[in-house]
């Protein structure tokens, strides 16, 4: 039965996917404080249960491209958001994407879902659909098969989006910071409309309330039409560095480009391509209908610098809720850690250490749970960024993706070529690789007491290989491990043992 038309106020039930992505986990607590109930569907629940807004809300567990899963997670759902894109850049994504908006808009026409809500990419003007690139030609194509659905779409297209955390405010930020001349491709001189996240979200929330008879795409940017090349240069005014000298020249292509920004920042190449390709072509809002929806809403469009302004401030007192990182990458694995008894049977190679620590358990605790990023991994750091230019050598994500907080860390949170895969405060840290290796690997570190009431700190790293080439993968590393795992161990039990006398002196000073 169809629902009653929508009316103002209404308390509605919100289905959110990507909720663990950059704009999903800062959606959520702007739809719980707007008043509405939040339902999150999510490939493992476990990456939302360190949000502070986990209590507030229904997670369920589902695929997008699994029609029954979405067909569950679709029931009783007043408004559903489609927050999921594909980083992927195999040739299969855009079939991919197809595929999952299709089950998307079905079922949420069988649920009899009052509303759908993308977010996708704005396009030029008067460029023929073949000269895009695959990214915006597949962003594109999901929002119409929303909007030729049964069930009223709204289509954000939004090009580049500024907030703490976004892909492309950290492109910005790393290419200005680290390059004060720099030779740049052509596209530096491309226009485009640039918008503050705060008000992404806030067109997102409003969207929730739009009336029954709207199913349209919308631009929404902000106020400033700037290229790439004065988005650099007024970057640095706000951050309060010299002028930089920008020289851009024809040679590089987006594939060259991509490699370049991956080069200088800690975006992937993979992910720094589509990001590239979209700057290509001039994307300006060509009409601004909706403030026409919205304008209840609080507040104007943020202009560049402000949003800049408070991108920075947010990254330096480390108050980033979410980062580009935050999303699970393309073809991540999804394996149980290996004491599961599926794993029986099967090979696993182990390297473990322990050590007591001349320091209280929440010392240690406190280095463990601050590792990486700016602290580094506690041991001969040239091999640690050797195995990172490699990755990224090979199209891995590198160890520069750094942390999203400098001393928390949650279920889900990037930490360089590592994921956070459980932790529990003040016992373990369990990281799982995402460096592009033959096989699965995982980074375990314990900080426990000794039956007479000492501090024991326990590492152990574990590998399971992928066929002949992860044997081989192992045996080859395997003689620096005392090198690189037996000098972590100790450095960070010393680590920890500096950290309580140093405390302890100023306790008794």
């Amino acid at each position: 039965m169809e629902k009653d038309s929508q009316q103002d106020g209404e308390r509605l039930l919100c289905l959110v996917t990507g909720a663990s992505g950059y704009i999903g986990g800062r959606l959520v607590p702007r739809l719980l404080r707007a008043g509405h109930r939040v339902r999150c569907m999510v490939r493992s629940r476990e990456k939302l249960r360190d949000h502070p807004w986990a209590d507030n809300v229904e997670a369920v567990q589902g695929d997008v491209n699994d029609a029954d899963s979405v067909a569950a997670a679709m029931q009783g759902v007043d408004v559903a958001y489609y927050l999921v894109h594909s980083l992927d850049s195999g040739s299969g994504f855009e079939r991919t994407d197809r595929t999952a908006a299709q089950i998307f808009a079905e079922q949420a026409r069988k649920a009899g879902v009052r509303r759908i809500v993308y977010l996708g990419g704005l396009t030029p003007a008067n460029v023929p659909e073949r000269s895009l690139s695959a990214h915006l030609r597949s962003r594109a194509e999901v929002g119409e098969i929303f909007l030729r659905g049964a069930v009223p779409a709204t289509v954000l297209r939004a090009a580049v989006v500024i907030g703490s955390g976004s892909a492309s405010f950290e492109m910005l930020r790393y290419l200005t910071e680290r390059l004060p001349i720099m030779v740049t491709p052509s596209w530096v001189n491309t226009r485009t409309q640039p918008i503050g996240v705060r008000d992404v979200l806030r067109y997102l929330v409003g969207s929730a309330a739009m009336p029954a008879d709207v199913n349209r795409a919308f631009d929404i940017g902000g106020p400033d039409v700037l290229t790439y090349q004065e988005m650099m240069r007024r970057y640095a005014a706000v951050a309060g560095l010299r002028r930089r000298i920008i020289v851009p020249v024809p040679v590089l292509t987006p594939r060259l480009s991509s490699h370049w920004v991956g080069l200088v920042t800690p975006v992937p190449a993979a992910l720094a391509r589509p990001l590239t390709e979209s700057l290509r072509h001039e994307v300006v809002c060509r009409e601004r209908d909706i403030r026409h929806y919205v304008a209840d809403l609080p507040g104007r469009p943020m202009p560049f610098d402000e949003a800049l302004a408070l991108a920075l401030q947010r990254v330096r007192e480390a108050q980033v809720a979410t980062r580009w990182s935050s999303a699970a990458l393309a073809g991540a694995p999804s394996d149980p850690l290996p004491t599961d008894p599926n794993w029986a049977g099967g090979s696993l190679y182990r390297d473990e250490r322990q050590l007591p620590v001349d320091a209280s358990a929440e010392s240690l605790w406190k280095v463990i749970e601050g590792i990486g990023g700016d602290h580094g991994w506690y041991s001969f750091p040239l091999a640690w960024a050797v195995r990172g230019w490699l990755d990224r050598f090979v199209g891995g994500v590198g160890l520069r993706r750094g942390r999203r907080d400098a001393a928390r860390l949650r279920v889900g949170d990037s930490l360089d070529f590592w994921r956070v895969e459980e932790i529990d405060p003040g016992r373990l840290l369990r990281l799982r690789a995402e460096m592009r290796i033959p096989g699965l690997a995982w980074l375990e570190m314990h900080a426990e007491r000794d039956d007479d009431g000492g501090t024991v700190y326990r590492q152990r790293a574990l590998f399971h290989p992928r066929g002949l080439l992860g044997h081989a993968y192992w045996l080859g590393v395997s003689p620096f491990h005392s090198i690189v795992f037996g000098g972590m161990a100790r450095n960070i039990t010393k680590a920890a043992a500096r950290d309580t006398g140093v405390h302890r002196s100023a306790v008794a000073e």
